[in-house]
């Protein structure tokens, strides 16, 4: 199977991971204004397990390094398969909550918001399973993306006292997911084996946990879309069902989901060589640019005071600050 060998690399796929990971929710900011929000997140679920299974059967299953797709499989262990699982059904209630936050508050709100806060516990959470990197730079970084997260509630506070259609409901449902996606990461890497070139007997190679990463997510939709249903449907919403839906916007929600899943990819291969804290922390990067697509394409803040767009440049300077300390930290 295709794996990273050197750390420089490493970075560069995290790039790809921060990439990925802010950029999918444009396709719900896309297709949400006419297509309901739980349609568009089974189409999301669909594209994540479509693409773990294509990339599981070629990146995952050439090359002489670790263990095919299949045979890893066979060999794996139950309780191994289990927290790749629950990996997956965290993150979807938690990406659930942070959708609603998207729907409420806006992408350049709820990404920094909840994003945010799940970069900083899932730094810390990951550094404890696997402790790579200097610790006084990562929790240097991670200082200064809790500053970014501050001047981006305070840039929403601004925009809310001169919007009176701003909702506060968003904030709450993005801390919330936040807290929650800091630590599916970690039950997917308990499941995988440390050195991805000569893998553990019952371990997973970073390309079998995501398919069963991607089957806990797929699996699990059912159970939470009530939240979906609660918090970001239109009351129109009921009238459309999934049949009604264009194919167009159908391809639209499973690409967001593949393009999440190739980030989700390219942090667990990159792993393997910076560490679960490192890259799982640049990856969360992505607020960054989900922050640019919501102020500069979707104009979340187009009527917003002055002060708010000082508070997003503060956000924005700090939020750098941090991910360049988390890059160094090794």
């Amino acid at each position: 199977m295709f794996i990273i060998s050197h750390y420089p690399l490493a970075v560069i796929i995290c790039f790809v991971t921060m990439l990925c990971w802010g950029s999918w929710a444009n396709t719900q900011k896309l297709t949400t204004q006419s297509v309901p929000t739980t349609i568009f997140y089974r189409d999301y679920t669909y594209g994540i397990l479509l693409l773990s299974l294509l990339l599981a059967f070629t990146l995952g299953s050439f090359g002489a390094a670790g263990r095919s797709f299949l045979v890893d499989v066979k060999r794996a262990d139950l309780q191994n398969i289990v927290y790749a699982l629950v990996g997956g059904f965290v993150f979807n209630i938690a990406n659930m909550l942070i959708v609603v936050g998207i729907e409420l508050a806006g992408l350049s709100v709820a990404m920094p918001v909840g994003i945010g806060l799940a970069l900083i516990l899932g730094v810390i959470v990951n550094y404890i399973l696997s402790p790579v990197g200097n610790i006084t730079l990562l929790l240097a970084g991670v200082f200064a993306i809790f500053l970014a997260i501050v001047f981006s509630a305070l840039a929403y506070r601004a925009k809310a006292s001169a919007n009176s259609s701003a909702n506060t409901k968003g904030i709450v449902a993005s801390l919330v997911g936040g807290f929650l996606m800091s630590f599916f990461f970690y039950f997917v890497a308990r499941a995988m084996a440390p050195d991805f070139a000569s893998p553990g007997p019952g371990l997973l190679t970073p390309y079998t946990a995501l398919v069963l990463f991607a089957t806990g997510v797929v699996s699990s939709t059912p159970l939470f879309l009530p939240v979906l249903r609660r918090f970001a449907s239109k009351p129109a919403d009921g009238e459309i069902h999934y049949g009604d839906v264009s194919r167009r916007n159908h391809r639209i929600g499973m690409l967001g989901g593949m393009v999440w899943c190739l980030g989700m990819a390219s942090s667990l291969l990159a792993s393997g060589e910076a560490g679960y804290a490192i890259s799982y922390g640049l990856g969360q990067g992505a607020t960054i640019i989900a922050v640019l697509w919501g102020v500069f394409i979707w104009h979340e803040f187009r009527d917003a005071p002055v002060a708010s767009g000082r508070y997003l440049t503060l956000m924005g300077l700090f939020y750098v600050m941090g991910l360049a300390l988390i890059i160094y930290a090794k």
